[in-house]
């Protein structure tokens, strides 16, 4: 299943975080804190102005970036968890 979003929404895919410290102490599972970090599966095709003319996405698909923690909205295609949010949500893209 293939998911293409609308407007100026993005599909990210979370980078998951390393289980260990620089120390070697291993976190538990139940300790870790969701990763804010992402990489941009799909995109929209930008913002529609009032003159109707499509502002295009400053992000693009294979982008790495950094979103808040409590943005976009988490859904589950063929056991894959992915976020949908705006592109208002994201704070930056990661060189």
């Amino acid at each position: 299943m293939s998911i293409r979003p609308l407007q100026d929404r993005v599909v990210v895919k979370r980078i998951d975080e390393e289980s260990k410290t620089k120390g070697g102490i291993i976190i538990p599972d139940t300790a870790k804190e969701k990763p804010s970090e992402g990489m941009v599966i799909a995109i929209g095709n930008g913002t529609r102005a009032n003159d109707g003319k499509i502002h295009p996405l400053d992000v693009k698909k294979g982008d790495r970036i950094l979103f808040g923690k409590w943005s976009g909205t988490e859904v589950n295609l063929d056991g894959t968890d992915y976020i949908v949010m705006k592109e208002s949500d994201i704070m930056g893209v990661i060189g």
